[in-house]
């Protein structure tokens, strides 16, 4: 591990609440498992992963005046699941606050709660490692999904949308349709490999 990775866990650690924290360390190294898996590069992915919820530190309050002070534009979905803005607005601390400039990474870290179509080896990494990593317990299907996420990454990215689509909808919830285009975009996909 190089010094700049100890700096950034510093950081990191001084920023995020510990759970917070700790979750960001065990999406990093699911990212380099998956990576291991896909042959993708490990220090992106480790670096995806660590930094992927760097501006939850906010609240969805001060992550919306944020994006308005920093001139970051703002969707009516987000506006409606603000949740869902600390990826944007960490892929603008990616740029300004770490110097991040592979655009690999900062796509992950900017999707990583929405997904979004076409999404590039990383993005699919980072979504599919942050919903698996080993201290996540709620969702009911974990087991096969964690399992399947050795097998078929693509398979495994349209089972989490489509979980947490139907988990938002149940709930009321106000969804942000980046993911509902994602979803379609791979349900489609999805359905032209099967033949449907």
């Amino acid at each position: 591990m190089d010094s700049r990775m100890i700096e950034l866990r510093k950081d990191l650690k001084k920023h995020l609440h510990p759970m917070r924290y700790e979750h960001s360390l065990s999406v990093s190294f699911t990212c380099m498992s998956l990576a291991m898996k896909y042959g993708y590069s490990l220090e992106s992915a480790e670096l995806a992963g660590l930094l992927h919820d760097c501006a939850k530190r906010y609240d969805d309050e001060t992550i919306m005046a944020l994006c308005a002070k920093h001139g970051i534009e703002v969707t009516e979905g987000e506006k409606s699941a603000p949740a869902v803005l600390h990826a944007k607005y960490g892929a603008w601390m990616l740029r300004e606050k770490y110097d991040i400039t592979d655009e690999d990474i900062i796509s992950a870290v900017a999707c990583h709660t929405t997904g979004k179509p076409a999404m590039n080896m990383l993005d699919k990494i980072l979504y599919v490692a942050d919903y698996i990593e080993p201290r996540r317990y709620k969702a009911g299907n974990l087991d096969i999904i964690r399992k399947l996420a050795y097998e078929d990454l693509d398979e495994t990215l349209f089972q989490i949308m489509k979980g947490t689509l139907e988990y938002l909808d149940g709930n009321a919830a106000s969804v942000d349709p980046m993911s509902r285009e994602a979803y379609e975009y791979y349900k489609n996909l999805r359905d032209k490999a099967k033949g449907v």
